[in-house]
């Protein structure tokens, strides 16, 4: 379903569905805090009728009063007081009691919505610019006046339940008076109410449209305060072209939100009317009534009280409900979206070290028509050092991200001894690799938090710590480093300090490397020295060639230096493998890699240094 789509169905009117699925969510509220919340709300729905009757006995005994008898209207005042004061208690209980519980049901969506998109099978889904805008829409962290959380919805509900008693017992006090002002009152309010709903659709509507622009200013607003972005935005003299750019969206999205608003109080006179005449003729009649002698002025002053708890108890706050309606449904959409294809086949063991095998592999993104990888036929057999090379553009980080199960083919397929690891759970499959992006994640964590986030599934191994550090070069770092393990790795942090490009492409390598010291059979490094000079990064393989055991190794590298100690190499082109074989029959062929390794030579020759930045601790 289109986004758009989605906008028809959210705008609508909350269905019973939507109502009974937002007192499911109340559990989250917590079985003692919500019983607490149940029972003042029951309270306060008997209080207007309460406060009525109360009111019109205090008013029956003013002509005592007046005769000189002030002693008939003690009793009257004090139960009056009495309840003005029990209403003014249970608004003070309620308002923390309802704040807590609005606290957890927004932090169990929360919870829900990040634990959705962070175990979601695939990333193929959330590079799509409609998947994240779902995500901006459920995520339930309002930055402005237009956007919400579900808790006061869902809190709206169970008020339902306080407003039905006040609308019922203040219903009976009317009646008692006349019965037909009744259905006069609610048929009233029900209208007003129809009228505030529409005008919190078109709200909405509005609001949709100011979504596009919302996410923009996001990046510029993030941008200006991140350490990263804002060296360049001060280097660059950027900070008030961002934030006229944050300003320009910001118009963007919500010039309509202000001509909305004005069209909304040019048209507020329409429920108040409704309102407002029939109250008054409420109002009007049981005057005249109390004029005549047809009824008393405590029954007059009953029915304003309880006339007026009517109105109150139909007036249900549609921003609130339309708010969560719109949350819930773009989370359910976003379920969808996220959702892996369900297997043919599920089984409950994959073999020890198998031979992976990529048959007749295709992969091509959503909305374009060109492949990116067309019919790969590869083979990855245990123990083996593969190396993948290829020029920018081949395929190979693709190629990396079908082997973790991160894209799932669009054409062939993935087995590992012959069995179709599309039939396999993604997490199964995962706990065998080990991987080194080339756009690596700098966790702001310590040394330690960083490299055992490898296998954060395992309780920690100082031992295969400390191993893994040696086997990536790291243990120099270290030693410099003013807490060794325990240094944050962020300026930001108490003690912390930054790395160099290089020395985080350590930590990133030693991560990789406590994963295949406890568990992981395959370890795939994409670009895993770009940062390093040749001769660590020579130290860097020959430790790996070394110590890697029986791990299944795959290399991807821009310097073909690095990958002729591979037992076999293949090369990417235009989205297939063009050649294959050990460096030196590659060399001796005379073909494509060849040409690539002899012009790299060359540039080596006369002294250029192709790492991506140099530097130490700071």
């Amino acid at each position: 379903m289109s986004t758009i789509g989605l906008a028809a169905q959210v705008e609508a009117t909350a269905t019973m569905r939507d109502r009974i699925e937002m007192l499911r969510r109340l559990k989250a509220a917590g079985v003692g805090l919500l019983t607490a919340l149940t029972a003042l709300t029951v309270l306060e729905g008997l209080l207007p009728a309460t406060t009525a009757v109360a009111f019109a006995t205090l008013v029956s005994r003013l002509d005592a009063v007046v005769s000189g008898d002030a002693a008939v209207a003690v009793t009257p005042l004090l139960l009056y007081l009495i309840v003005v004061l029990a209403g003014y208690a249970l608004g003070v209980l309620r308002e923390p009691l309802r704040y807590l519980a609005q606290t957890r049901i927004d932090g169990e969506h929360r919870a829900r919505v990040a634990q959705l998109t962070s175990t979601s099978d695939t990333v193929g889904a959330l590079e799509r610019p409609e998947v994240q805008a779902l995500i901006w829409q459920t995520r339930a962290d309002p930055e402005s006046f237009i956007e919400g959380t579900p808790g006061p919805g869902v809190l709206v509900q169970l008020e339902l339940l306080g407003r039905l008693l006040a609308m019922v017992s203040a219903g009976v006090v009317l009646a008692a008076y006349a019965w037909w002002l009744v259905p006069v009152l609610v048929v009233a309010g029900l209208a007003a109410e129809r009228l505030y709903s529409r005008e919190a659709k078109r709200r909405r509507l509005v609001w949709r449209r100011s979504i596009a622009p919302g996410m923009h200013a996001d990046v510029w607003a993030n941008a200006i305060v991140s350490p990263s972005e804002g060296k360049e935005v001060r280097v660059f003299g950027l900070g008030d072209w961002a934030v006229g750019r944050i300003q320009h969206h910001l118009r963007l999205a919500f010039n309509p939100m202000w001509t909305h608003g004005r069209r909304t109080l040019a048209s507020l006179w329409q429920p108040a009317l409704i309102l407002t005449v029939p109250l008054l003729a409420a109002y009007a009649g049981v005057a005249l009534a109390a004029v005549r002698g047809a009824a008393t002025v405590a029954v007059a002053a009953a029915v304003f009280a309880a006339s007026t708890a009517v109105y109150q108890a139909l007036t249900e706050n549609p921003h609130f409900t339309v708010n969560t309606v719109h949350c819930m449904r773009a989370y359910e959409q976003l379920k969808v979206e996220l959702a892996a294809p369900a297997p043919a086949e599920r089984v409950a063991e994959l073999p020890e070290r198998p031979v992976i095998r990529f048959e007749h592999v295709g992969f091509q993104y959503a909305g374009t028509t060109r492949p990116v990888l067309d019919r790969i036929d590869l083979e990855i057999r245990p123990g083996e050092l593969l190396g993948v090379v290829g020029l920018n553009g081949a395929g190979k980080s693709t190629l990396i991200r079908l082997l973790a199960r991160l894209y799932e083919p669009t054409a062939g397929r993935l087995t590992a001894d012959g069995l179709d690891l599309a039939g396999v759970p993604a997490e199964v499959w995962r706990r065998r690799l080990s991987v080194v992006f080339q756009d690596f994640v700098r966790y702001p964590l310590s040394v330690a938090d960083n490299v055992a986030l490898g296998n954060g599934g395992v309780p920690r191994d100082q031992a295969a710590l400390t191993a893994a550090a040696e086997d990536a070069g790291l243990t120099g770092v270290l030693d410099r480093l003013p807490l060794g393990w325990d240094t944050p790795l962020s300026r930001s942090r108490t003690g912390g300090v930054d790395l160099s490009g290089g020395q985080w492409q350590q930590v990133v390598l030693a991560r990789a490397l406590y994963a295949v010291r406890t568990g992981a059979e395959i370890l795939v490094l994409d670009e895993p020295t770009a940062h390093l000079d040749v001769r660590t990064e020579f130290e860097v393989f020959d430790r790996l060639a070394a110590h890697k055991g029986d791990a299944t190794v795959v290399l991807i590298s821009h310097r073909l230096s690095t990958v002729r100690q591979a037992d076999r190499i293949v090369l990417l082109g235009d989205g297939r493998i063009t050649e294959s074989g050990r460096h030196d029959e590659l060399i001796a062929h005379g073909g494509a890699y060849a040409e690539m390794f002899a012009l790299q030579a060359e540039r080596f020759r006369r002294g250029f240094d192709d790492r991506l930045e140099e530097g130490d601790v700071r």
